[in-house]
């Protein structure tokens, strides 16, 4: 039986821990004042933010960065998992070197381009591929593709998931409890303003490792006349912290999709390249119709990638979809990105990865026993996180339910202060490179234990 934490504690510690935070951020905040003036916001991006001001990063290499004050921190933020090769590695900057003075960009294809599709189709088991620039681009054109190959509108998704910013899933993703629905006709609702209320309704969402539900919405879509182009999905939620599939639920969305004529898309923007040579489609071993990656492909360079079937990547081949953008397959990216397949992610890296992922969940499994926390460690490859919830997350629902939002909040605090770089928020997880030692992830968990130690009173 997990102990109950004092709330005022817990509120005192992160009014403490804020404080030191902006204390030890001086340059940080004068940055922000000045990047306010014309860089909107102050960041080229809204998940780049945080309140009172963003934290300016200046430099890294391997598994550490160093932001615009000098504070140090071992990286388990890395990008939002895009490096997990670890900063400036040596052979990625070598293959850009080489690259750099024959050219940056021509719209064309190049070698490498060819070698990088023959690698992702290895290891993914998929023949056919297509290069963009982000996950974005990426789930935009698989759901483009899956349209055309079934001559339909209707995208399904998972509720919570997050699978890029364009308007069709900027759906359903940051809902309020109250607000989730039915579970057997969850609300569709729009992710922020500007989207159109028309693709909003075009977009319908489903509970992530609820396999029956999912059939039941498809079924009764099917008597509306509005049977799914394609289910878009994370074998395993990587926006909830981590939420795993439960045993025979991909495997029964692979039958469901199937037998319903349905494209099965795997976002593995997250997972790609992070929890296996193959992400998840080989962790799980269920192969989708297709796959989009992102993130860690470039090795640090924009680039993401459309993986598929014969038959489904036929509609691009015979020009009935155009997929197409001006930098997709750009020298640099693809000469990045081979160097990262052939030279940095290798089986032994990947062997690496999980004696880190090992070490760190049972390391903080051991914290969250010795102090009786309510929660538990998850971890799978390179990612994983500390789940605050006295019951197990399974999908969105329990999610925004039972997590502890302020332990959260204090514990990206904590991590900050204590030397360890984490993304914010109460969705995220730590992520890992293939160069993390076991020196950072001790540092991670002894950060971790002295916050325990701090919130139940106890001797650090």
């Amino acid at each position: 039986m997990a102990i109950t934490l004092d709330r005022t504690r817990i509120a005192t510690l992160i009014e403490e821990q804020a404080a030191l935070l902006n204390e030890r951020t001086s340059k940080s905040r004068e940055m922000f004042t000045r990047a306010s003036a014309h860089l909107s916001g102050g960041v080229a991006s809204s998940y780049q933010g945080r309140d009172p001001w963003p934290i300016y990063i200046d430099s890294g290499a391997g598994d550490r960065i160093t932001d615009v004050d000098g504070n140090e921190y071992y990286d388990f933020h890395n990008g939002f998992g895009s490096m997990v090769q670890g900063h400036a590695h040596p052979a990625i900057g070598d293959a850009l070197g080489k690259r750099y003075p024959l050219g940056t960009h021509f719209a064309a294809a190049t070698e490498d381009s060819i070698v990088v599709a023959d690698e992702l189709a290895r290891r993914w088991g998929l023949p056919k591929w297509r290069f963009t620039n982000s996950g974005s681009e990426s789930t935009m054109d698989a759901i483009r593709i899956a349209r055309a190959f079934t001559g339909r509108d209707t995208v399904m998704k998972i509720f919570g998931s997050y699978h890029g910013h364009h308007d069709t899933v900027m759906v359903s993703i940051g809902v309020e409890y109250d607000a989730i629905g039915d579970r057997e006709n969850l609300e569709s609702l729009a992710y922020g303003g500007g989207i159109p209320q028309a693709t909003v309704d075009m977009t319908i969402a489903v509970p992530f490792n609820d396999a029956p539900a999912m059939e039941r919405r498809i079924e009764r879509l099917a008597a509306e006349g509005r049977l799914p182009a394609c289910v878009i999905m994370e074998a395993a939620m990587m926006n909830l912290g981590v939420v795993l599939p439960e045993p025979g639920y991909l495997e029964a969305v692979r039958e469901i999709t199937a037998k319903h004529g349905i494209v099965l898309i795997f976002d593995e923007v997250k997972t790609g390249l992070t929890i296996a040579p193959g992400g998840a489609t080989e962790k799980f071993g269920v192969t989708p119709d297709l796959v989009t990656l992102a993130k860690a492909l470039g090795g640090g360079l924009p680039s993401g990638a459309i993986g598929g079937t014969e038959e489904v990547m036929a509609v691009v081949e015979d020009g009935t979809v155009y997929q197409v953008g001006t930098y997709n397959g750009n020298p640099l990216s693809m000469a990045a990105a081979r160097a990262s397949l052939l030279e940095v992610l290798t089986p032994g890296a990947y062997d690496r990865l999980a004696e880190l992922n090992d070490r760190i969940v049972n390391g903080c499994q051991a914290v969250i026993d010795k102090y009786d926390l309510p929660g538990y460690a998850v971890g799978i490859g390179s990612k994983g996180c500390v789940t605050f919830a006295t019951e197990k997350i399974v999908d969105y629902e329990t999610f925004k339910g039972a997590q502890d939002v302020e332990l959260c909040e204090l514990a990206w605090l904590w991590n900050m202060n204590h030397g360890i770089f984490m993304t914010p928020g109460r969705e995220e997880e730590w992520t890992m490179s293939v160069v993390h030692s076991d020196e950072s992830v001790d540092a991670y968990i002894a950060a971790f234990d002295s916050l325990a130690a701090a919130l139940t009173e106890a001797d650090a």
